[in-house]
This record gives structure tokens, sequence and C-alpha cells, in this order.
């Protein structure tokens, strides 16, 4: 069959009817909504290597698909949100927590958090909070619900690995914000790549939608899916 032919034959049936759908979905996921699968556990207990969770991309701002242009904004992220946003040292997509807004003081003391010196308030964990992870993790591990500020969240300490657990003080500058893991001694934040420039936060990650244990032939954890984030 002659090429010109084929080629003619697949942009009729088939390319020139998907590639409006496509854009459009494709659009919607830039500036609307979208999944984001996490393949790390630096958000731990929180989010777990395997989670697909949904990002809400209009909880602070409406952009142009594609780009970082906004065309109206309403809110802030707060402290305690959840956020996908690109670490400003070599562009990796990360799902992070903010601790930090713009003007507040940030220490970390022996894993301690401290917010405007103030110390966050602590208590224990639920079981139920870590029963996904492996036992040798739990064992290893000390968990806590940490307040920061009134928003509970779980969080992780690891006392048999080097981390760093005594950061700071430092004060937040304009337009940007803090970003911690949960898993606080193992996560790749703003202690190390530095403060996260608003402009590079793209949405607020809401709930967990799907979950794959890859530790177990990606069994499903179905006691994860379609479950609100805290």
């Amino acid at each position: 069959m002659n090429p010109k032919k084929i080629a003619r034959h697949l942009w009729r049936e088939w390319i020139r009817p998907l590639a409006l759908p496509v854009l459009f979905i494709t659009a919607g996921k830039s500036a609307l909504a979208d999944i984001n699968y996490v393949p790390t556990g630096s958000m731990k207990p929180t989010i777990l290597e395997g989670d697909v969770v949904f990002i809400n991309k209009l909880a602070y701002d409406l952009r142009v698909p594609f780009t970082t242009l906004r065309l109206a904004h309403w809110a802030e992220p707060a402290r305690g949100d959840i956020v996908v946003c690109f670490a400003p040292d070599d562009g990796t997509r990360l799902v992070k927590r903010v601790i930090g807004r713009p003007g507040d003081a940030i220490e970390l003391r022996d894993d301690l958090l401290y917010v405007n010196g103030a110390r966050q308030s602590y208590a224990p964990l639920a079981a139920t909070a870590t029963q996904d992870l492996e036992p040798a993790e739990r064992n290893a591990a000390v968990f806590a619900r940490e307040t920061l500020g009134a928003r509970p969240h779980a969080v992780m300490a690891l006392p048999g690995r080097p981390a760093l657990r005594n950061f700071g003080p430092v004060r937040v500058p304009a337009g940007s914000y803090f970003m911690m893991g949960d898993n606080r001694d193992n996560s790749r934040d703003s202690r190390f790549f530095g403060f996260m420039p608003r402009a590079e936060i793209i949405g607020e990650a809401k709930a967990v939608v799907g979950s794959a244990d890859l530790a177990h032939w990606l069994r499903p954890r179905f006691d994860r899916f379609f479950t609100r984030l805290e």
C-alpha cells in the first residue's frame, strides 16, 4: 500500500479525531486536577510508596494550562497542607507538607518542630495509622501525632538512621514556603534544597485514590482506596 495513503488514513481515521479530546484531557490535568503516583516513602506514614493521590490544582489558583502563569488567585497554601511542587534545585516533582509560610521562623530540635518559637504539640499515634507498614519498619520507627497550629497529622522518626534532626532557626522569605516530609529522618525537603518558591506549588493533595504494595507484587491496599489525607 502507498505510504502516503497509509499516512492520510491514519490522520483521517485516528489522529485527527483523537487530537482534540487528548488536548482537552491534558489541559485539564495541567490546570484543573490530576493524580500523582508516589514512588518514595518521604511522606510516611501519611502517604506510602505505591499510593496514587488526587491533586486539586484549583486549590489556590487557576493557571494557564502547561504554564505557571496565573489567571486567577483565591488562596495561599496553609500550614499543614500537603502539596505537589517542584524542587527548586533540580525540578523534581515532589509531594510535601507545608510547614512554614512567608515570615515564619522554622526550627527543628531533636526532631521536634518549632514554629515562630513555639514547640508544636505531640501525642501518641493510633496503631491503625501504621497498619500498612512492614513490621520491621514499624519496630524501627517512632511515631507521633503532630499538631501544626490547628492541623494534626502523623509523623515518624527513624532513631537508628543518621539524619538532620536539628535545623535552623530560619526565616521563610516573602513569596516562599518551607516544606518537610512526614518521614522526618528520610525526606529530601527544604532542609536540603532550600525554600520553595510559591510559583513551584501547583496544587494540593487531597486523598489517596488507589494504592498498591510495592513489596508484595503490587497487592492492592484496599483499605487505603478513596481515603482523605490528613
